[in-house]
């Protein structure tokens, strides 16, 4: 293997696998979720479901061959609501109880009907007060994980500008912050307390996700994409940007990488199995942020003509050589499987730009991004996994 600067990527192999999180819940935790809320079941016997889903998972990985472990987010309303939990200083809000807060609410109602988003059902982290860290965000989740499993784990975590732009509703935002920025800076020390507490714990790939990164350079003109942040109030592209940037970089600054890979995920949205109102365009513009995070991994979106071509972002001087790209090669919104050969030939023409020990292979994205909208069905999941897999197995032995 090629020795890299970061040590904690030298322990995986050449053409590793893994998912990207959210995996679908099952009928019985959503149900218990619903029972916990309405005070008629305990929390603890909420959590020993989830914890028997989240078993289930991890077997299920182990079984189909990935390489490195996720848990699935079983326990997460969606990919960014759930810190209303585990953080003060935060509630949750349907996009319906929003609307009393957004200035211009005929444009708002407008973006939920064309892009196919019940206005209460998905809901949002929203910042009312001065942060608080209560020593869990993802810890917890991690402690599960380990429990079941020796193999490398991946742990999620949603990005801080994700974060910061979800939380921002200045209404109320206000009574803890002055501004979207100085709730950003609140933001990047409560990330360096939980990494801190999983870096204890021990954890091989920190993720995190910033799908709301495409919505600030593919909607020029267009209907915002929908990502609960993504209908919150922005700068120009450029400023934005700068303003990602920043806390991407801070809080990556925190991974003591001697201990963990640091990874980045980005997409275009998964919400809706209707391709045509999720995001199109290369990451081009993304370059110079992806250039000046720090991150070790960049997991993309890339199994559909709407990522654009690989040469437009590996060929970029401004992509590290060392960076692992992980390369998204499975749509979770199709039901029909991808083809282990369609696949292999995907990588090998990512194999042009990088070394094979900078390959990883997985999915564009979850399975499930809102607990009550999942993309797919464990048939199908399972069936895509394994093709990605004996792919893996195929290049391994032809590189």
């Amino acid at each position: 293997l090629f020795r890299s600067k970061n040590m904690a990527v030298d322990k995986f192999k050449p053409l590793s696998t893994a998912l990207i999180g959210s995996m679908p819940r099952s009928e019985k935790v959503l149900k218990a979720r619903r029972m916990v809320r309405a005070g008629m079941m305990e929390k603890e016997e909420y959590m020993n479901l989830v914890e028997e889903q989240t078993r289930e998972i991890i077997k299920m990985q182990e079984e189909l061959g990935i390489d490195i472990i996720t848990s699935g987010e079983i326990a997460r309303d969606n990919y960014v609501s759930f810190i209303s939990e585990k953080i003060g200083g935060v509630i949750e809000m349907t996009q319906a109880d929003m609307l009393e807060y957004i200035e211009d609410k005929r444009e708002f109602e407008n973006q939920l009907s064309i892009l196919d988003v019940p206005a209460q059902s998905i809901k949002n982290a929203i910042c009312n007060d001065k942060l608080v860290y209560k020593g869990d965000i993802v810890k917890n989740e991690l402690l599960m994980v380990k429990k079941y499993t020796d193999k490398p784990i991946k742990i999620t975590m949603p990005g801080p500008y994700l974060v910061t732009r979800s939380m921002w509703l200045y209404e109320l935002s206000k009574n803890g912050y002055p501004s979207k920025e100085a709730l950003g800076e609140a933001v990047i020390d409560i990330f360096e307390k939980e990494i801190l507490e999983i870096q204890k714990i021990g954890v091989d790939v920190i993720q995190l996700d910033e799908p709301v990164l495409t919505e600030i350079v593919f909607t020029e003109g267009k209907p915002r994409s929908f990502m609960c942040a993504s209908l919150s109030q922005r700068k120009d592209p450029t400023e934005e940007l700068e303003f990602a940037t920043h806390l991407i970089s801070s809080v990556i600054s925190k991974i003591n990488k001697k201990l963990s890979m640091s990874a980045l995920h980005v997409c275009r949205g998964n919400w809706s199995k209707k391709e045509e109102i999720l995001l199109e365009g290369p990451y081009t513009p993304l370059v110079e942020l992806f250039s000046k995070s720090g991150c070790d991994n960049l997991s993309l979106e890339f199994s559909t003509p709407r990522a654009g071509e690989l040469k437009a972002l590996l060929a970029d001087d401004r992509i590290n050589s060392d960076i692992i790209l992980g390369l998204g090669v499975l749509n979770p919104r199709m039901d029909e499987a991808e083809s282990v050969e369609g696949i292999v030939e995907r990588a090998r023409e990512a194999l042009k730009y990088v070394k094979k020990e900078n390959l990883w292979l997985n999915p564009d994205c979850g399975y499930a991004t809102f607990s009550n909208r999942p993309v797919n069905t464990y048939g199908n999941i399972e069936n895509k996994i394994k093709n990605m897999v004996t792919a893996a197995r195929i290049l391994r032995d032809e590189c």
